[in-house]
């Protein structure tokens, strides 16, 4: 059976209620980074998107919908940028084939988030303290999926290099743990209190896990 053909019209009304939702996303964006979860409101987050409460519910059931929705949207894109420096044959030459490519998806990881403040406040739960708050069970475990994604070429890296499964999950976690510290030192500002950017301190972690890796996994 041949699949429809969509009309014009339908065709229009599908781009305008993508066009709503990306707009009711936008809103609750800010909405959530400025308040957080737990203080805003289904009412909140369609008065700033400029809809009744009632409007936005034909797109979203509840505001935890929504706020994963916009995580979802967040690790899509960290996971293209990450891909995509995975893909670039232009860094220094002078590394081993394996950690060239951790180095190159470690550091997209890291710069990701760098340079998407915001996209930090969302994946990391920032502004409520670390904890997913209002999540479902179902809901943090896609997120995580797809956050481990991301790891996905460190994760091959790492075994091209001759990590054993007990150290590959160590040092995997080590790698996200440390940038995830950094990150959070440089957004709040409390890195300046030890004199170091965070570009430097990431730069240092891989120039001494190079150091280190083959020496571990190639006796």
């Amino acid at each position: 059976m041949e699949q429809a053909i969509a009309s014009p019209r339908n065709l229009r009304q599908q781009a305008l209620a993508d066009a709503r939702r990306e707009h009711i996303l936008s809103a609750a964006r800010a909405v959530f980074i400025e308040l957080g979860l737990e203080a805003v409101s289904m009412r909140e987050i369609a008065k700033r998107a400029g809809y009744t409460a009632g409007a936005i519910y034909s797109y979203f059931a509840s505001k935890e919908e929504i706020y994963g929705a916009l995580l979802a949207e967040s690790l899509e894109r960290l996971n293209s940028f990450v891909n995509l420096a995975a893909e670039d044959k232009s860094i220094d030459q002078k590394d081993q084939p394996a950690f060239r490519e951790l180095r190159k998806s470690a550091l997209a990881f890291y710069e990701f988030y760098r340079d998407n403040p915001r996209d930090l406040d969302l994946g990391f739960y920032l502004f409520q303290g670390l904890k997913p708050r209002g999540l479902t069970n179902e809901w943090d475990s896609e997120l995580n999926a797809r956050l481990r994604d991301a790891m996905q070429h460190q994760e091959l890296a790492l075994i091209k290099l001759g990590c054993s499964k007990k150290d590959l999950d160590t040092e995997l976690t080590a790698i996200f743990a440390h940038i995830v510290g950094v990150l959070l030192l440089n957004h709040t500002g409390r890195i300046r209190m030890f004199g170091k950017g965070a570009d430097e301190l990431i730069m240092h972690y891989l120039d001494n896990l190079e150091l280190r890796l083959p020496k571990k996994n190639n006796h």
